[in-house]
């Protein structure tokens, strides 16, 4: 991280500030660079969280502060309405598995007063209620794995409800090459996401990284998880086209220049379970859960959701459906 040659936060002011998963209000009591000696150093913030004890004051550094703006405020409850429902998650599912261990124990018990009768040194029933034992760890540690979770705003919800009935029931198509491609979304979104970041800084190139990872994931995951059945015949179009040397607006492009903000919206509900699939540490997956959710509500705003999802369909020709329904009973 390039530091600035000023502290980004004041001395009294409030902020918000990092606590594990979630953003409190806080105030800054204090400022010092990491090195005094090094003029080029990093800063730290010593931080008093709004409510709590002194006993909790500590010195952090800057990428755990952000700005008192609506919208990070916007970011805090949406994190914390995330952590009510994960923390409600985890109770039905502890207790399902209490439930579930209760009965196999139940079972092996009475399955082991019947089988008192057998040989001696038989093991099937200790083998299997360890076969069991092991199911259940395994999918223990699967709920406790890293993973992303995006509240979506209700907005982006009927969009994606609206976009389900457009593609099975109506039988219309997405217009492609879209007037607003996913690319030109997350560029808009990145531009102006930058005016909030210091140039060089960690958040600056976070962004970055993070907006060309979702162009990797998009690219990857259209033609395998994004798509409906109905859609693939015009996506095997799209392929031929931008395989084709003369073909306007699709020689030379990429998918995310091609296909538009519907099919972005359903890669950020599809995320949280290819995330859940890689091996980011939980530093990691935080960090991109906060820039992922600062995407969704951007998107989310009046101003840029009736912009990005206005007449993108179009009504597929006779006998595209046909074909369509053709290949559906192959």
């Amino acid at each position: 991280m390039a530091p600035s040659s000023q502290p980004y936060f004041q001395k009294d002011e409030k902020a918000l500030c990092f606590h594990h998963e979630l953003l409190y209000e806080a105030k800054v009591l204090d400022v010092k660079q990491v090195d005094p000696s090094d003029k080029k150093s990093a800063y730290q913030y010593k931080v008093h969280y709004k409510g709590w004890k002194a006993t909790w004051d500590d010195w952090v550094p800057q990428d755990r502060l952000r700005k008192l703006t609506d919208e990070n405020r916007e970011l805090a409850a949406s994190l914390r309405k995330e952590m009510e429902a994960i923390r409600r998650s985890s109770t039905a599912a502890k207790g399902a598995s209490s439930a579930h261990k209760k009965k196999v124990t139940d079972m092996s018990s009475m399955r082991g007063s019947e089988g008192r009768e057998t040989p001696a040194g038989s093991t099937s029933l200790a083998g299997r209620k360890r076969g069991r034992d092991f199911e259940i760890e395994k999918e223990e540690q699967f709920r406790t794995r890293p993973a992303v979770r995006i509240p979506m705003p209700d907005k982006l919800k009927s969009v994606l409800v609206d976009d389900w009935e457009q593609i099975t029931k109506n039988l219309h198509l997405t217009k492609v090459p879209s007037l607003c491609s996913v690319s030109t979304v997350l560029s808009q979104y990145e531009t102006q996401e930058r005016t909030k970041r210091i140039p060089g800084s960690a958040d600056w190139d976070i962004l970055q990284e993070v907006m060309q990872g979702i162009k990797e994931y998009f690219r990857k995951a259209l033609g395998r998880i994004l798509l409906y059945r109905f859609e693939r015949d015009q996506y095997l179009e799209v392929h031929k086209k931008m395989e084709s040397p003369n073909s306007p607006g699709y020689t030379g492009r990429s998918l995310e220049q091609i296909y538009g903000p519907e099919h972005l919206l359903r890669l950020l509900v599809s995320l949280p379970d290819l995330i859940a699939q890689t091996n980011m540490d939980p530093q990691s997956v935080n960090r991109l859960r906060e820039e992922l959710l600062k995407l969704t509500m951007w998107i989310a705003k009046d101003e840029n959701a009736n912009r990005f999802f206005r007449n993108n369909y179009e009504p597929a020709d006779q006998e595209y459906i046909e074909k369509a329904k053709g290949d559906e009973k192959h």
